[in-house]
């Protein structure tokens, strides 16, 4: 049942049928772990696999020349990790861990010819990539046009929002193991800015950084006006509660 937390997300995005979502969990799985800092996939390489990540959390990164590397997305548990290897020949971005992660990994091929017999199937995976279109639109406004500060405002409204929805975060208390190179990464920024932005949102007690990596927000409508936040690019329908914040 490794596959279920990705076939409940699914569901959530486009609806589904009990023999699609039994169609889905009945295919052979394999399990991997990967230490964090470890790649899970490479640019340029081909995969017959397909990846969902069911534990931990990981990231997607571009590099430009002399290394210089731009993160494009982030991946809680539930994200499908690889979701170009259904149909394109090889990656066009690396996936690394970003804590231990473990990964249920399916061919490709199972996958496609389940879809071509489950056109809810089939709709699920083309909403899943038209969302993850709409989150990447999201990121490169944030980039683009946003100040620093509303950067990381923003982003850090994302994920409370996304790990809420999937029932890994309750409270106002949030997981958020990104370093502030990371973050500065995620967002366009030095490390040095990053430090500044964070001591400016805990000096208006829009945050409080806790021990393990864990991030309190107080408010998160309060934070939402300070980061431009709206849930609506992340299209989660199924959460009333998500999508009001």
């Amino acid at each position: 049942m490794t596959l279920s937390v990705f076939v409940e997300h699914l569901g959530v995005l486009s609806p589904l049928e009990e023999h699609d979502r039994e169609g889905i969990l009945s295919l052979p799985v394999s399990e991997k772990r990967i230490p964090a800092g470890g790649y899970i996939a490479r640019e340029g390489t081909a995969s017959s696999t397909f990846s969902v990540l069911i534990d931990g959390l990981a990231y997607c990164q571009k590099l430009a020349c002399f290394n210089a590397r731009q993160i494009v997305s982030l991946a809680i548990p539930g994200d499908a990790l690889d979701l170009p290897n259904l149909f394109l020949a090889a990656a066009d971005h690396d996936i690394r861990a970003l804590t231990d992660c473990e990964t249920a990994v399916v061919h490709s091929e199972l996958l496609r010819e389940l879809a071509q017999r489950r056109p809810a199937v089939a709709r699920a995976f083309m909403v899943k990539a038209l969302v993850e279109s709409s989150v990447s639109r999201e990121w490169s406004l944030n980039i683009g046009r946003r100040d620093a500060r509303t950067r990381i405002a923003h982003l850090l409204c994302e994920h409370m929002v996304r790990t809420r929805a999937r029932g890994l975060t309750t409270g106002d208390i949030m997981y958020f193991p990104l370093t502030q190179e990371q973050l500065g990464d995620a967002t366009g920024l030095t490390a040095v800015h990053v430090n500044r932005m964070l001591r400016s949102l805990e000096a208006d007690n829009l945050i409080e950084k806790r021990k393990g990596s864990q991030i309190r927000i107080p408010c998160v409508d309060t934070l939402r006006m300070a980061g431009d936040f709206s849930a609506r690019y992340l299209h989660l329908r199924a959460s009333t509660e998500a999508q009001n914040q």
